[in-house]
């Protein structure tokens, strides 16, 4: 693995290139991007594509990325350009795509702006609010969890975060009446480390869930889009925005092992499938 850093106006970007470039193969680079994950949470998918040259990063104000903006908000365009000038660098595009969660809502921004960056997107379980019809109340919901970060913490606003996203179906009034949850229910302390600056749960990623798509410009794009579901986390929010997203792109969303963070092992507690994870992924890559 070769370590590089991207000396940008706005941001010293940091990325990874596990493999030869050009690669040994011919085929594309691919490259697995996250938000608001780093590059470390694709240690497992890097694992298992040893025989492809894998690109992965920290994106601006993450890990290892350090933003020189003097900003904190996390706007899709803007890591769209930051992806955009990865693969410039990397001067072998277009290049395939594993995006995932507010990552793949970057690799849609991506697409829109600059098409030719990527001949396959598989974008999986994009968080994005406007394709689901109880949009509003998923909003109150995001408000309500970062209410409790605020007030109380990371671990509660966690917790919170974590029953919101464990919500099956639209987000009801029975959804809004109910208690925060202790965090002793997923088996945290309640305690309170002082930090409010989490890019997860604070409205810092706001502008990921609240992002708009250009269905039109997406659908007549160059790249070929596969919106990927986790078997899982079909009725829970992010595996219905996916289905939602499909579908407004004239497509079914393609079926994925495991939940949101099925491509991951146990590192980060929340263990996928990722061999199987990695095989599916295989298979869609190689349809293109």
């Amino acid at each position: 693995m070769a370590q590089h850093t991207l000396d940008l106006p706005e941001v010293d970007l940091v990325y990874d290139v596990h493999g030869p470039l050009p690669t040994a193969d011919g085929r594309p680079p691919l490259v697995m991007i996250g938000q608001p994950m780093d590059a470390s949470g694709f240690r497992d998918q890097v694992r298992l594509f040893e025989d492809r040259t894998v690109v992965t990063y920290d994106p601006r104000g993450l890990g290892r990325s350090r933003r020189k903006d003097g900003r904190v908000t996390n706007e899709p365009e803007t890591q769209a350009q930051d992806v955009h000038a990865i693969i410039e660098a990397l001067g072998v595009g277009p290049v395939q795509m594993f995006a995932s969660s507010g990552g793949a809502v970057t690799a849609l921004a991506l697409v829109t702006a600059y098409p030719q960056d990527v001949s396959t997107l598989v974008a999986h379980e994009p968080p994005i609010d406007c394709v689901l019809p109880d949009a509003d109340a998923v909003q109150r919901a995001r408000e309500s969890y970062t209410r409790v970060y605020q007030e109380r913490g990371w671990r509660a606003g966690m917790a919170a975060f974590l029953a919101m996203t464990a919500w099956e179906g639209e987000f009801t009034d029975e959804y809004a009446s109910l208690p925060a949850p202790d965090p002793a229910t997923f088996g945290m302390p309640a305690d309170d480390d002082g930090s409010r600056d989490d890019p997860l749960l604070s409205d810092r990623s706001w502008a990921v869930t609240l992002y708009r798509p250009d269905l039109q410009t997406l659908q007549s794009s160059p790249t070929r889009i596969v919106v990927a579901v986790g078997r899982e986390s079909r009725n829970v929010y992010t595996g219905r925005t996916a289905l939602a997203l499909a579908e407004q792109l004239g497509q079914q969303a393609t079926v994925f092992p495991s939940h949101h963070g099925g491509f991951m092992g146990g590192e980060f507690g929340y263990a996928g499938e990722p061999e199987a994870f990695a095989a599916k992924l295989r298979e869609v890559l190689d349809d293109e």
